[in-house]
């Protein structure tokens, strides 16, 4: 991998974004930072700063059209967003999406998205609050199969630049920049070795999990968290790996917010023409919307036959935990489906994130 110093930050923002939409972590107050369209040269500050939200709604639309029928012609409705940088992505949240290129690998709506994205990482150099991606090889420091560019602080406001990919080496074509001597190159991983030790000790979560995968976990410890679950979302929301869905029929609407009634309005790929129907372009045009959804809401599960498996809410939190740390989905997807941000702690009204649940899992041992 070739590796550079990088002098101006902003010469390198200025150039990423000639051909992409350009997008940054932007810190409106302390504890509060979040995705921001920016408009160059208006660059802010690269943040260290744990967004609240990650960067999984780029991909994974939290809402979005999947086909329209107009009453005789089946349209699919595939996105086709302009090029795009995510500038600045922390390890935690490149290593969630990369799970979710697993997850979404035949996904033409997701992988729509991710084609036109380009990743630049950056290492945290210290913890944040809630934080354990270290646990989980999910960080400090960016993985190399997660970006195409990694940016590491060095001293005097200068920047370590990692170039991973060949598409990350295409965007970097004509910027000048310095080969980085071996002593920057070692300093990124000094800073991230101490950034390690400075970690407070997680290994009851260590213990919690080996716990759960032996099946150690009493039904009454999972009633009682279940207790405390409001079935807000907010945990599954902000998770940068839950990607459970709904779809549902809704009128398809013009730009004007009226129902089209006439077949010749709607655009979209042709997928299927219903043979066995007649043409009737009065009838209102509907579309199929997937939606997030969240495996803590009652009804995820319940079937057609009103059969619900998941009806007590210990139920529901007992199957969340055991998807986020079972050692059954390894094989798939060669990690646990959790990658340490504690996003979940911070968010849950209920105190039943991933540090109080694997607390209590020991303690109840």
């Amino acid at each position: 991998m070739q590796q550079y110093l990088v002098e101006s930050l902003k010469a390198l923002q200025d150039h990423l974004s000639r051909a992409r939409q350009f997008y940054q972590v932007v810190e409106a107050a302390p504890g509060d930072a979040h995705w921001q369209h920016i408009i160059p040269p208006a660059y802010p500050p690269l943040s260290a700063q744990k967004p609240q939200s990650s960067a999984k709604s780029f991909f994974f639309a939290e809402q979005e059209p999947l086909y329209v029928f107009d009453g005789q012609f089946f349209r699919e409705t595939l996105p086709s967003p302009e090029p795009f940088v995510l500038f600045g992505v922390q390890s935690c949240d490149l290593t969630a999406i990369h799970y979710q290129d697993l997850f979404f690998e035949q996904d033409v709506y997701y992988q729509a998205r991710r084609r036109q994205a380009l990743l630049v990482g950056i290492d945290c150099v210290h913890p944040c609050a809630q934080g354990f991606c270290y646990l989980v090889n999910a960080g400090p420091g960016v993985r190399d199969e997660t970006a195409d560019l990694i940016l590491h602080p060095l001293e005097d406001n200068q920047w370590l630049l990692v170039v991973v990919t060949a598409q990350g080496k295409e965007a970097i074509q004509g910027v000048a920049l310095t080969p980085a001597s071996a002593q920057e190159m070692n300093q990124r991983w000094e800073q991230l070795s101490h950034c390690e030790q400075e970690f407070d000790d997680h290994s009851y979560i260590t213990e919690g999990v080996e716990r759960l995968n032996r099946g150690e976990v009493s039904d009454a410890l999972w009633q009682r968290i279940g207790v405390q679950c409001l079935a807000c979302s907010g945990c599954t929301t902000l998770c940068p790996t839950c990607s459970c869905y709904g779809t549902q029929s809704q009128p398809f609407v013009s730009g004007d917010g009226e129902p089209v009634a006439k077949a010749v309005e709607v655009s979209g790929t042709l997928i299927k023409e219903d043979s066995g129907a007649a043409p009737n372009t009065e009838q209102p045009a509907t579309q199929q919307v997937r939606f997030w959804d969240s495996c803590l809401y009652e009804g995820f599960q319940r079937e057609a036959s009103f059969n619900n498996p998941s009806a007590q809410a210990g139920e529901r939190v007992k199957r969340f935990w055991y998807h986020k740390f079972s050692d059954d989905f390894l094989p798939e997807f060669g990690r646990y489906g959790c990658v340490g941000c504690g996003r979940c702690e911070q968010v849950c009204p209920g105190v039943i994130g991933v540090h109080s649940v694997m607390k209590r899992i020991v303690d109840d041992a």
